[in-house]
């Protein structure tokens, strides 16, 4: 019971990243700032001359995740699969960090513009480097709340048109819709302004912390109260 609710906030999360990269790719001069898939091939696009695409930022970008994943490994350390009030804490920093963004980007004028937007996608990745370890670190299979490549081969190589036995399908499906419908938020909150977006990221990925929390709380009375009777009769 308690792994569905993990995986159901690592589904939520995946929608926020879909929202995350759509503001870094149309706001910020094509940058992914949770796909460092994305940002390996721009930059090896870019590096051959190609016209119009950066090459500052995507580096950037790849290095600040790597920062961010292994801050969030360091305060991981070496906890099981379940969720950890560690756990939370890496969520709610990232939380703090998206809301503290979206003030960044809300009171900057032109924030996509030179070092000002350099150093928003480069904190956003930083964040999202932490978001995608702390996730990793809980191991539910085909959800790392960041790409969905792997996971859409899962969906196909496992399908029975495959010959397969449609393993994790409803997982594996809301995956790949959640971050694309995270993206057609994304690119909609644009239309109305660039701290918008952030500022729902945030609120998503705290409510997703709330509610983890909670049920890790829960987990812990529940398994304490099964472990009394036995106790008691020592």
């Amino acid at each position: 019971m308690n792994r569905r609710l993990d995986l159901a906030m690592l589904l939520v999360l995946t929608f926020s990243t879909g929202m995350v990269d759509a503001i870094g790719y149309l706001g910020f001069d094509k940058i992914f700032t949770a796909n460092m898939t994305g940002n390996v091939v721009i930059l090896g696009m870019a590096l051959t001359g190609a016209d119009d695409l950066p090459v500052l930022r995507p580096t950037l970008a790849l290095v600040f995740f790597m920062v961010g994943a292994a801050f969030s490994g360091r305060i991981l350390g070496r906890r099981g699969e379940d969720w950890h009030h560690r756990t939370t804490t890496i969520f709610t920093l990232v939380a703090i960090g998206c809301a503290g963004l979206a003030v960044y980007v809300g009171v900057v004028p032109d924030p996509e513009v030179g070092i000002t937007g350099t150093i928003f996608t480069s904190a956003l990745s930083t964040l999202m480097g932490a978001q995608a370890a702390a996730a990793r670190k809980m191991k539910i299979a085909d959800v790392t709340t960041v790409v969905v490549t792997s996971t859409i081969v899962g969906l196909a190589s496992d399908s029975r048109l495959a010959g397969g036995d449609s393993t994790n399908w409803a997982r594996r499906g809301l995956a790949v819709g959640l971050i694309l419908v995270g993206a057609l938020a994304g690119a909609a909150s644009l239309l109305i302004n660039q701290w918008i977006g952030i500022a729902i990221v945030s609120v998503i990925i705290a409510v997703a912390a709330y509610i983890g929390h909670r049920g890790m709380h829960r987990r812990t009375r529940t398994e304490a109260a099964a472990e009394s009777p036995a106790d008691a009769t020592v």
